[in-house]
């Protein structure tokens, strides 16, 4: 195994509890910083494929996940006035592993922070860093409050506007908007969504996904100019024009909305980093690296793989560059096809492509994301 003493993690999303959980079960001291002195969690519910809840699996969280959350399995095609047209399969993972689900964002952020906690991390909140010097021993790190501290390794999983991949790489891409930003809505849950739905066919896209036996969500994907900051009563008064002339469960949708939950809007970005991901003992994972639209909705489930893949790699390799360059040689290409065929769904949803050009590269894409990683 290579030597790792000394984490540091940069990030206290999805990735960076799972990488803070991988390598302090690999025996090292792990830091965990994250910028929001609260650490909240923003969003509704997130959409999960078998990969993802095989890495829960993998991770030790898939029977606390299982126990609130909702799993199923095929995703029910029907067009905009609700007529059933066909299932995408959702193909099983893993056996015992279901081949989708969907969990509140609360609930998943709650059960990885509290086994970051049991894993004896140390987490600091309200902090990041200024300042990242790497040499063949390790990594010397400035924080934002002036601390200096020093690392076998640093993880920048900070998510898509990454302030360690600014460091490391002040030339790499930006995040670009896609066309598309997607809305959200927290909704109660009839007995006759016993599985994910896509309606198709219309001038948006919308889905519903069940999060628990009672609640699911609304999403809808709008092809439009990046829109400006709106507020209630503009949020929901927009949403139910968006809405208009689409039938079934979606005649009612807002009525059935989950009182204090917000409407959430926000814009579609995503890139894929060159690569390599890391410079000299500096790595970055998940959002920081290949942001993802969801139209495959597994940027989570790319995120927990990140952390699972580096420790196996780490335990694995002599040297900790060693390890890297195995992280890399395992990760990227999987990473692409998530990027890449996602950003093509988009497109096709934006010039309303024939609907079976849509479902078709959903379908293709999950199949080959069950395959063993």
């Amino acid at each position: 195994m290579a030597k790792l003493n000394k984490v540091l993690v940069v990030g206290g999303g999805i990735g960076g509890m799972s990488a803070a959980i991988t390598l302090a079960r690999c025996g090292a001291q792990v830091d965990l910083i994250d910028l929001d002195p609260g650490w909240r969690v923003y969003g509704a519910g997130i959409t999960i494929t078998s990969a993802t809840l095989r890495a829960f699996k993998a991770l030790g969280i898939l029977d606390e996940v299982l126990a609130d959350a909702y799993t199923g399995d095929g995703i029910q095609v029907c067009d905009r006035s609700g007529q059933r047209l066909g299932i995408v399969p959702t193909p099983a993972a893993e056996a015992g592993v279901p081949g989708c689900g969907g969990i509140m964002r609360p609930l998943l952020h709650g059960i990885l922070s509290r086994r970051t906690i049991e894993a004896r991390v140390r987490v600091r909140l309200g902090l990041t860093v200024d300042k990242l010097a790497s040499d063949a021993e390790g990594v010397e790190v400035l924080f934002s409050d002036g601390d200096e501290a020093r690392y076998d390794v640093v993880i920048g999983a900070d998510g898509v506007f990454s302030r360690v991949r600014e460091l490391l790489f002040p030339a790499a891409p930006r995040p670009q908007y896609t066309g598309q930003s997607v809305w959200r809505i927290v909704a109660h849950r009839p007995p006759q969504i016993d599985r994910r739905h896509f309606f198709l066919g219309g001038p948006v896209k919308v889905g519903l996904t069940p999060v628990s036996a009672t609640q699911m969500y609304l999403f809808l994907l709008e092809t439009t100019p990046r829109r400006p900051v709106l507020h209630e009563p503009q949020l929901s008064q927009e949403l139910a024009r968006l809405l208009e002339g689409y039938g079934g469960p979606l005649a009612n949708i807002l009525d059935q909305r989950v009182p204090g939950t917000s409407v959430v809007l926000r814009p579609l970005e995503g890139f894929l980093l060159p690569r390599p991901w890391h410079l000299g003992r500096t790595l970055l994972i998940g959002d920081a690296a290949h942001p993802t639209t969801p139209q495959l909705a597994s940027g989570a489930g790319m995120a927990v793989e990140d952390g699972l893949v580096l420790g196996e790699e780490l335990q694995r390799a002599q040297t900790v560059e060693e390890g890297l360059e195995g992280f890399m040689a395992r990760r990227y290409e999987r990473c692409r096809l998530v990027v890449e065929n996602s950003l093509e769904i988009g497109r096709r949803e934006q010039c309303r492509a024939p609907i079976e050009e849509q479902t078709q590269l959903v379908e293709q894409s999950l199949r080959v994301l069950a395959e063993p990683i």
